[in-house]
């Protein structure tokens, strides 16, 4: 599996190509930067500050090293990750896109590419926040109608989206098994006075210092409450999956896969 890693400098870039490159089963042929990044010609490995060079080039242009990649995998900011998409779908290329903050009208946009081109959409790639979301869908369909529930969320200072993606994945999973949609039933945040309401989902975001990911559940009841947690302790997990996704999509069919799809949960 030949891979692009787009933003070999950022959090998520470096530890891909880290982990990539220990893989005999994935070979990294280049990795795309902004225009203007004193690191542009360097070695991705260099750049990605691993110890090791891969043999390949950081460029500024996916255009002048896409037919050389089976699949590119992006994590960066929505602007970018749309332009990494509609690119792959000029070059027929399959995508691992892990970005979040995408609007409504973006996610409409990729997965009308999907039809075209295949793609694993992940807002969290970590096997056991997967795990997760199939806990989460058992209990709001037995606790669901019964309980009051929250969601509290915690990242890192330097996120940008609020709330998180997988948490927004988390309230999907929950509304979805109470027959309702995410958007009727969210209330993001609260201030003065007022009764809950009831049937609503709570969010709540916490930015601060280098917080990995940390994302609770409760199921809140008179006299009881179950909590449903899962923290990160860093992003290997995460890269990790992405690397998963990417061997995943090798030979598959245009369509828009999740990391179940790729875990076959």
């Amino acid at each position: 599996m030949k891979i692009v890693v787009m933003g070999p400098k950022g959090k998520m870039g470096r530890l891909i190509t880290k982990l990539a490159s220990d893989m005999e089963n994935i070979t990294i042929v280049g990795a795309v930067a902004p225009r203007g990044r004193d690191y542009i010609g360097k070695d991705v490995g260099f750049t990605a500050g691993i110890g090791k060079e891969v043999g390949s080039p950081v460029v500024d242009s996916l255009e002048s090293i896409i037919e050389n990649c089976d699949v590119i995998i992006d994590y960066t900011t929505p602007k970018c990750s749309m332009e990494t998409i509609e690119t792959a779908l000029k070059h027929k290329k399959a995508v691992v896109c892990g970005t979040t903050g995408f609007t409504e009208e973006q996610l409409n946009r990729i997965k009308d590419i999907s039809k075209s081109i295949p793609i694993v959409f992940a807002a969290n790639t970590s096997m056991v926040v997967n795990v997760m979301y199939k806990l989460l869908k058992t209990a709001a369909e037995t606790l669901g109608h019964m309980s009051d529930i929250e969601i509290i969320e915690m990242h890192d200072r330097n996120k940008k989206d609020a709330p998180s993606g997988t948490s927004k994945e988390m309230g999907e999973v929950i509304a979805e098994s109470l027959g309702n949609k995410l958007k009727d039933v969210a209330v993001y945040g609260r201030e003065g006075a007022g009764e809950r309401q009831e049937g609503t989902i709570g969010y709540h975001s916490v930015r601060a210092g280098d917080i990995s990911s940390s994302h609770t559940v409760i199921f809140g009841l008179m006299g009881e409450r179950l909590e449903i947690t899962h923290h990160a302790h860093n992003w290997e997990c995460f890269a990790n999956g992405a690397c998963k996704a990417a061997l995943f999509l090798k030979g598959k069919e245009p369509g828009f896969y999740t990391v179940k799809d790729v875990l076959g949960l």
